[in-house]
């Protein structure tokens, strides 16, 4: 290992907080395993506490990313490729300016900007909201670009994506494998844009390598608490989960 890679490494396990870090990603993949979402929602808020945005939003994409890659090649089999690169496609148009806004925005700012949307995503989600048209080209787009620029800017790519998807009439291996592959695109291109906009570092990325086992843990062990003629509770459970993290971390309590 290189010294300035050891030296990397020596920061990232120095991080101040880094144990709040831990107790973030754990719940988030305890969330993510009984519930199927909800990382970005409960890791975020806490992270931005400890955390300067972009390296918050890198360390998340790099230990998100991992997770869902043995799952691709079935996700691509069972999706719907037309569908996604329409998605893609307005991703592809927002990320930049999504990348661009947390490359410029105060700690502070992100803080109240990570809360709120979580907030309104959440209350969204909690009220049942869902949109029941077709699935046009246009709306796949939309929906896709408001995604990238959520994800770019604050890491939360996943809510505008999940709620049109899951008011479809899609079968649910096409829903889960579509959503799956755009939020793997999101979180590989957002570091493409970080790495070329001269954003991304070895320290977040080692630290979002470090994060990545207890998630891992913590994914599993949702899993397996997981019953299925209980989805309601754990759904409501993970709304609360959700709920406490984004007030808790709030500047206005600091």
């Amino acid at each position: 290992m290189s010294p300035s890679l050891t030296a990397a490494l020596a920061e990232a396990w120095a991080t101040q907080g880094l144990y709040l870090l831990v107790f973030a990603v754990i719940l988030a993949g305890l969330v993510r395993g009984f519930a199927g979402f909800g990382t970005a929602m409960i890791y975020m808020p806490i992270a931005g506490t400890v955390l300067p945005p972009v390296w918050a939003l890198a360390a998340m994409m790099v230990f998100d990313a991992l997770g869902p890659l043995p799952n691709v090649p079935r996700a691509w089999r069972d999706g719907r490729p037309r569908e996604l690169a329409m998605m893609v496609a307005g991703g592809l148009l927002a990320l930049p300016f999504g990348v661009w806004v947390v490359s410029v925005v105060s700690p502070e700012m992100f803080r109240w900007s990570v809360a709120i949307i979580t907030i309104g995503l959440l209350v969204l989600l909690v009220s049942g909201w869902r949109y029941h048209g077709a699935l046009s080209r246009p709306l796949l787009a939309a929906a896709g670009a408001l995604g990238g620029f959520l994800g770019g800017s604050t890491g939360l790519a996943g809510p505008p994506v999940i709620m049109l998807y899951m008011s479809s009439r899609q079968a649910i291996q096409v829903v889960r494998a579509n959503i799956l592959m755009f939020l793997l695109f999101t979180d590989l291109v957002a570091l493409a844009l970080m790495w070329a906009f001269g954003l991304l570092t070895a320290v977040p990325v080692l630290l979002g390598l470090i994060l990545f086992v207890p998630y891992m843990l913590g994914n599993i062990a949702g899993a397996a608490l997981f019953r299925p003629e209980r989805e309601r509770l754990y759904r409501w459970l993970a709304y609360l989960i959700i709920a406490a993290s984004a007030l808790s971390n709030l500047p206005l309590f600091d």
